[in-house]
């Protein structure tokens, strides 16, 4: 097993988060700024958080298949790919993303001043294409008023269910992460009787008890949802928040998967959008509408620490064509704690 250090992929729920996707702007020369981002990461966490010890901040960066391809080139984590789109009874879109970050605390003011500085370091080189600000909203529920996350696996079970190990020895001790947006039509949903919304979900809507199995549709989204392999369930780890505005009519669920593979979520999409079998799909989604759908690698923290400056090799072109720029980290920067995860931050 890796001895690099992952990135807090199973920190806890907190109260408040922001999360947000950007995308690059295609200069190669902008490069630089996302290098020393994710160099400087870590000690940005460091000092927004420092100035409230109990404030749980964190943050997980995420990069797409494209932007790794432009920026680290190969070697490239095994399974990265771009998220792929679903037509079935309903349509999961395939929407643009090279960087993510979900940053959370359990005050909105950690998370609004690591975003900010985050943002400040991007200026120019990348566009904000989708933010939200989450909330946790009563006891862990969503805004569909079920509660939210409770099968999630804890400990050994949750590092077992997110971290690559050696099936991917270059890039053991990271993680993939599959993110969504969904807008709920709470008018039409609150229409619906508790009983059936309880089938539709699989869970009792106050007590949150799982429905027993000859209870529980074929259609139930923890049905659906329940992926496994040679008899073993295969565990994904959901850090969802709620979002809305109120005044323009919107709410919703901001769905964030991680996984050490990112197929695991993607069966469990493909039987909530086509069905299993093809046909028989989530009726949550008679009412719940994915906007958005990207995928990202998250690199383990010790190899973002270790990313160099980037310098043009001789020869390259401001367009980015022509030779590269500088190494990304060598794969012992996966691997052990270099020199580089160490170094100090001024």
């Amino acid at each position: 097993m890796s001895s690099a250090y992952p990135q807090p992929v199973d920190a806890k729920l907190t109260s408040a988060a922001i999360i947000f996707v950007v995308t690059l702007d295609a200069r190669a020369e902008h490069d630089a700024a996302v290098r020393d981002l994710c160099a400087d990461l870590s000690s940005l966490v460091r000092g927004a958080g420092f100035r409230a010890p109990d404030g749980q901040l964190s943050c997980v960066m995420g990069i797409g298949s494209d932007a790794w391809d432009r920026i680290f080139g190969a070697p490239k984590p095994r399974d990265l790919h771009s998220f792929r789109e679903i037509h079935g009874v309903h349509h999961a879109p395939a929407t643009p993303g090279d960087l993510l970050f979900h940053i959370r605390a359990a005050r909105m003011d950690l998370c609004f001043e690591l975003a900010a500085q985050i943002t400040a370091r991007l200026e120019g080189t990348a566009t904000v294409v989708d933010e939200i600000h989450g909330f946790k909203y009563f006891d862990e529920r969503d805004l569909l008023g079920f509660v939210d996350g409770t099968e999630n696996p804890v400990n050994q079970d949750a590092f077992d269910a997110t971290i690559i190990g050696d099936e991917d020895p270059l890039f053991a001790g990271g993680s993939y992460v599959i993110v969504q947006k969904y807008l709920h039509d709470l008018k039409k949903w609150n229409m619906i009787p508790v009983e059936v919304q309880e089938k539709i979900i699989g869970r009792k809507k106050l007590s949150d008890i799982e429905l027993d199995d000859a209870a529980k549709p074929s259609y139930a989204h923890n049905v659906l949802t329940t992926i496994e392999e040679d008899g073993q369930q295969l565990q994904i780890l959901r850090a969802n928040m709620p979002f809305g505005e109120v005044g323009k009519g919107a709410f919703g669920t901001y769905f964030i998967g991680y996984a050490r593979a990112p197929s695991r979520i993607e069966r469990m999409l493909e039987n909530m959008f086509v069905g299993n079998p093809p046909g028989n799909y989530d009726r949550l989604l008679d009412v719940s509408r994915a906007v958005t759908g990207t995928l990202f690698f998250i690199p383990t923290a010790t190899f973002l620490d270790s990313v160099p400056p980037y310098a043009p090799a001789a020869g390259c072109a401001a367009d980015g064509s022509g030779a590269g720029g500088s190494a990304p980290p060598s794969p012992s920067a996966y691997g052990s704690l270099g020199i580089g995860s160490l170094k100090e931050k001024v």
